[in-house]
């Protein structure tokens, strides 16, 4: 927030922030009245009374700026130092001044809490209340001011040290907020980098292939050529409508629709297609569907533009494994094989497999390239039957 107000573990970050936070810490020092009172009214010199102006003037000064800066970083010895040397002054100012400013201790306590971690702080507080029982135990009539100072001060003490840590707590779930929020954006980034490449790849490969059987036929046969100009505006109007649906994030391939454009892309490339019929989906979960149906979607799209191959088979089978009933996609090809690694299609392919519980097998087989896919399949089990 900009305004006045700012969220708890926030830095201030103007001049009204910093006001505000500064009056909140400073609130507490209207307790300092008893020491005020005691400069005022308490019969001092003159000389007495301005160096005891001086000492609460710097003693205040020295806690604002410890308490204003708690959480900024600094090292612990440095805190300790400062501590030390509230508590050197509230020292010297009870013992010359009087009882009323036994109060001072409490603010060293506070500040201890405030300002250190509780592993030191629950030493340093207990330090702070000791020193205040010598004090009030040396000072004139200081034991009957020890019983209303104690409590506070140690009560207060721990208390500070309660606020640091949910300042800290808060500190941290806004940064892992943030973190989430960004592997959120990360994660978008890849979805989004992962659908185009399968979109894109898919499509222009296909209208890559027409276009070059267009132009072949041109000379000879106009009417067939026109006939592929056309599937290239059909091609290329569904590659348009699938982009925006992948940009928009709403798009789940089907996995008839898939079977049918695999016929179609390795039918215009030249490749014998052996492909089952319509799949009975029935109970599959839509993930599971949707998963297949980018594999084979990756599948084809590297045989049409890698393999070379001269003939594919894909099957798609319902199987009973110790892990449950899978949907099992196999693509195999007599080509040359897409490369011993997986590339960014297939790495993406993988990612998308494994969100969806399921496992990709890829590699070179006896005469070509073999792909297997494995998803969840909430639907009946019939092992080694086609779908």
């Amino acid at each position: 927030m900009s305004g006045v107000g700012f969220g708890m573990g926030q830095r201030p970050v103007n001049r009204r922030q910093r006001a505000v936070k500064a009056l909140w810490t400073g609130i507490w020092l209207v307790y300092l009245s008893a020491p005020v009172t005691d400069l005022l009214h308490g019969g001092h010199s003159t000389g007495v009374r301005v160096l005891g102006w001086i000492g609460l003037a710097a003693f205040v000064t020295w806690y604002m700026l410890l308490v204003f800066r708690t959480g900024r970083g600094e090292r612990n010895a440095l805190v300790l130092g400062s501590l030390g040397v509230l508590a050197a002054q509230s020292t010297l100012l009870a013992l010359t001044l009087g009882r009323e400013w036994l109060v001072l201790f409490v603010y060293v306590s506070i500040a201890s809490g405030a300002a250190l971690p509780l592993r030191m702080a629950r030493w340093t507080i207990p330090a702070a209340c000791a020193l205040l029982t010598a004090g009030a135990l040396a000072v004139p009539g200081g034991h009957s001011y020890l019983a209303g100072l104690l409590i506070p001060a140690l009560l207060g003490g721990f208390a500070m040290t309660g606020v640091r840590e949910l300042v800290r707590t808060t500190i941290a779930l806004r940064e892992a907020r943030a973190t989430v929020a960004q592997l959120a954006a990360n994660e978008e980034r890849l979805r989004l980098a992962r659908d185009l490449h399968d979109l894109l790849g898919h499509s222009l490969s296909l209208i890559t292939l027409k276009s070059e059987l267009a132009g072949r036929m041109l000379p000879g046969h106009p009417g067939k050529a026109a006939q592929q100009v056309a599937d290239i505006e059909q091609v290329s109007r569904q590659a348009l409508v699938d982009v925006r649906e992948a940009v928009t994030g709403y798009r789940r391939p089907r996995l008839g629709a898939e079977l049918a454009g695999a016929r179609v892309a390795l039918t215009a490339a030249g490749v014998a297609a052996d492909l089952p019929a319509e799949p009975d989906l029935t109970g599959v979960p839509e993930e599971s569907e949707s998963a297949l149906a980018w594999a084979l979607r990756e599948a084809v799209t590297n045989v049409v533009r890698h393999s070379g191959a001269r003939r594919c088979t894909v099957e798609l089978l319902h199987r009973q494994t110790l892990d449950g009933p899978v949907l099992e996609l196999t693509v195999e090809d007599d080509g040359s094989g897409t490369g011993d690694g997986y590339g960014n299609g297939l790495t993406g392919l993988d990612e998308r497999l494994t969100k969806a519980g399921g496992t990709l097998e890829a590699g070179p087989a006896r005469q070509g390239f073999r792909l297997v896919a494995r998803v969840p399949s909430a639907g009946p089990a019939d092992v080694g039957s086609p779908a």
